[in-house]
């Protein structure tokens, strides 16, 4: 095995097979010793276009899952899923789509605002209906979180305005039209100048 930060060359057989990989799998694996290298599992997709074919690799059965469901969604190749994946591990892109965290995912090179909110519009329901469908142990943690984040910022700040003593009527017409990508602190500061005015 040689490997780069985003390339990965496996001898599988006696054949190298070149592998495009993102940071995350890159950190997940053993160093290089040329006298005895590593022996490594990775999960591979094969993409084929009209000018090429290429290999990409995943250290993880969930980072795999990740990159085929980010290609899924229109507008996505695999350099952008790549580039996403590179930026944040599965648990986190999960975290991020489900709270709605687009501008989390656009942090990643080539990744626009755009493309970021089709992704979270596209995998949102997707991705939290996985993670209510998994039982296992570890799961059920990830649950636990997920549906904290899931219930988005809206949310949450209206729970902050509840515990301050404002209705729940006062609360939702506080934060109507108040634009959910801003920060939490952002989103209470507003509705609660939006209260004192009344």
């Amino acid at each position: 095995m040689l490997a780069e930060p985003n390339t990965a060359v496996i001898d599988c057989g006696g054949v190298g097979y070149k592998l495009t990989i993102s940071s995350t799998t890159f950190s997940q694996l053993p160093p290089l010793n040329r006298d005895n290298p590593p022996k490594v599992k990775l999960f591979t997709h094969l993409a084929v276009r009209e000018d090429a074919v290429e290999l990409y690799g995943f250290h993880s059965s969930e980072e795999h899952s990740s990159f085929k469901m980010l290609i899924s969604v229109s507008g996505v190749g695999p350099k952008a899923a790549m580039s996403i994946l590179s930026i944040m591990t599965p648990e986190k892109f999960a975290l991020a789509v489900i709270s709605e965290d687009s501008k989390a995912l656009a942090k990643a090179p080539g990744v626009g605002a755009k493309t970021a909110a089709r992704i979270v519009l596209e995998l949102r329901d997707k991705l939290a209906k996985e993670f209510s469908d998994s039982s296992s142990v570890s799961g059920k943690s990830k649950i636990e979180t997920v549906q904290i984040q899931s219930k988005g910022k809206i949310s949450e700040a209206q729970d902050a305005l509840l515990v301050l003593g404002y209705t729940r009527a006062e609360a939702m017409a506080a934060l109507k039209d108040i634009d959910p990508s801003d920060e939490l602190e952002v989103i209470i500061r507003k509705s609660l100048a939006k209260l004192i005015k009344q």
